[in-house]
């Protein structure tokens, strides 16, 4: 069983957050009474309706559509301050593995120069910007920053080199941040393994079998596996900073 967190008066960003990892993780900080920014694409529907669906539940949850990677991040995190009055957590969730299908080491014409950008804006500069942005108001606060990786960091699994490349990015970012804003915030990355969720990238039926049987837990990670690390990161965890945590049950043992 999950454990139970008390987040009464606690304020919260999730960017990307309309699907997947991202809305579970605002809907479990939601669950336990924190003030959540579902940050979403301009043009995507699920946004609206997400947040709709969550405020008729009961929940305190606000969207705020902006695309993290495109220099906006500045003005999201003033809007989030002047709806909230303050920011407990950043969890920067925003990304894009660039690709629709998964690209081999081996096609290097297919890792075009607009593939690198549209990755490294998104996944790690506007991560970044969203950070640089929020630290007045975790100052404040004293709070955190939960940043997304993933294990392709580590292996030479995952969509593209590109995608990997941007991802252990997050990891050394993650560490340098640590140092930058302690001792006020604490800065930490989950890095999941094979998720369940409604990624852009797809996933072949055999990749998905073989996966599994790959994972000494014998499934794949669910979104709200993962959202259960964030929190536990953002609200619980207060000697943890500059640390990846790896959520895959076991894949890259």
């Amino acid at each position: 069983m999950a454990p139970n967190y008390d987040l009464t008066g606690k304020c919260a960003l999730v960017t990307g957050s309309a699907s997947g990892i991202g809305l579970a993780t605002v809907r479990r900080l939601a669950a336990s009474g924190c003030k959540v920014a579902l940050n979403h694409l301009p043009d995507d529907p699920r946004g609206p309706d997400e947040v709709a669906s969550l405020v008729a539940e009961g929940y305190d949850v606000v969207g705020f559509p902006a695309a993290i990677g495109q220099g906006g991040e500045a003005d999201l995190l003033q809007s989030v301050a002047e709806e909230f009055g303050g920011l407990d957590l950043l969890v920067n969730n925003a990304g894009t593995p660039g690709a629709k299908s998964s690209i081999p080491a081996t096609a290097l014409d297919d890792i075009t120069d607009a593939l690198w950008s549209t990755v490294l804006e998104t996944n790690l500069v506007g991560l970044f910007r969203a950070t640089r942005a929020a630290a007045p108001l975790l100052r404040q606060s004293g709070g955190a920053v939960v940043n997304l990786a993933s294990v392709s960091a580590f292996t030479s699994r995952g969509s593209s080199m590109a995608y990997a490349a941007s991802k252990a990015g997050v990891m050394t970012l993650t560490r340098h941040l640590a140092q930058g804003l302690a001792p006020a915030i604490r800065i930490n990355a989950v890095a999941p393994g094979a998720v369940d969720s409604t990624w852009d990238i797809r996933w072949t039926d055999e990749q998905r079998r073989a996966s599994i049987e790959a994972t000494p837990l014998r499934r794949r990670c669910s979104p709200e596996d993962i959202a259960e690390t964030v929190i536990y990161l953002g609200f619980a965890a207060p000697m943890i900073t500059g640390q990846t945590i790896v959520i895959d049950g076991g894949l890259t043992l």
